[in-house]
């Protein structure tokens, strides 16, 4: 398959099957005999499982790690599973941290009357006192 073909089917623009080949996460296509890019099965494949994991919150360097690890057939699940253990402990962190912001301009949104002069404001003054 060509590669709007690939990129039709996997759901992504071409421009990121050519920025995945470059930053080698699929392989360096195989060429037609008119210089265009030749994919097969196993690469629509793999930019699925690409997609997938970055859904899933993986980067890039995460997702080549674990192609890495799934290209070593035979190999104990361990690494993969510890992979989205670490991915896991990250995301629960970020949840915490928005769910903290949340609640810190929650508190300034309902502190705020949304009217009046801005020196009354309790948003600005919040963000423009100093910190301690």
């Amino acid at each position: 398959m060509n590669i709007g073909q690939l990129a039709r089917q996997a759901g992504v623009p071409i421009d990121t099957v050519r920025y995945y080949e470059r930053q080698h996460l699929l392989p360096t296509a195989q060429r037609s005999a008119g210089g265009y890019r030749v994919f097969s099965d196993s690469d629509l494949t793999r930019l699925q499982f690409i997609r997938r994991a970055k859904a899933l919150g993986f980067s890039l360097d995460e997702i080549g790690e674990l192609l890495d690890l799934s290209d070593q057939r035979g190999q104990d699940m361990a690494q993969v599973r510890d992979s989205a253990v670490h991915k896991l402990r990250d995301i629960e962190q970020r949840i915490d941290e928005l769910q903290r912001m949340h609640a810190a301009l929650k508190q300034l949104v309902d502190a705020c009357p949304g009217h009046g002069g801005l020196e009354q404001c309790p948003i600005l003054a919040a963000l423009t006192e100093p910190r301690q």
